[in-house]
């Protein structure tokens, strides 16, 4: 059986690039996990935490339909320094030729600028690089056929 990932987001304001990543892959907030009620509670378990970390630190988002990954945006002091290593790739669904499908990923990276996106490079016809509200480079390509 293959291991299943989760992704982390380092980043200076959660709630902003949680706003973002929601609207990009269509995520909503994942529940604590039980038996926790709220994040607060959760949290309050870890004795290594200090008074300053609070759940307004992080957010943790999921896939309503429980495919894909995890994905965890948590506020660190240091800013971003380089490009990332690792990067998302937001595959657009739809079938078609190439213009078709070229199309509906301009849609989408047109979608993602009014969410608060960056467009850094287009590779004409095939994708669209792209950075979030704090800089994290990600790309938009249409889905496998």
């Amino acid at each position: 059986m293959a291991a299943r990932i989760d992704l982390t987001l380092d980043c200076a304001d959660a709630a902003l690039l949680a706003e973002f990543w929601r609207t990009a892959l269509g995520y909503v907030d994942e529940p604590p996990p039980a038996p926790f009620a709220t994040r607060e509670e959760w949290l309050a378990q870890f004795d290594d935490l200090s008074e300053d970390d609070s759940a307004d630190d992080a957010a943790w988002l999921c896939d309503p339909e429980g495919v894909g990954p995890r994905l965890s945006i948590l506020t660190v002091p240091e800013p971003k320094t380089a490009k990332n290593r690792l990067h998302l790739d937001i595959r657009v669904p739809g079938y078609g030729g190439p213009a078709e499908r070229w199309a509906r990923i301009r849609a989408e990276s047109e979608r993602l600028v009014r969410a608060g996106g960056v467009v850094l490079a287009e590779a004409e016809g095939h994708h669209v690089v792209m950075a979030d509200p704090e800089g994290n480079e990600f790309c938009v390509a249409a889905a496998p056929a």
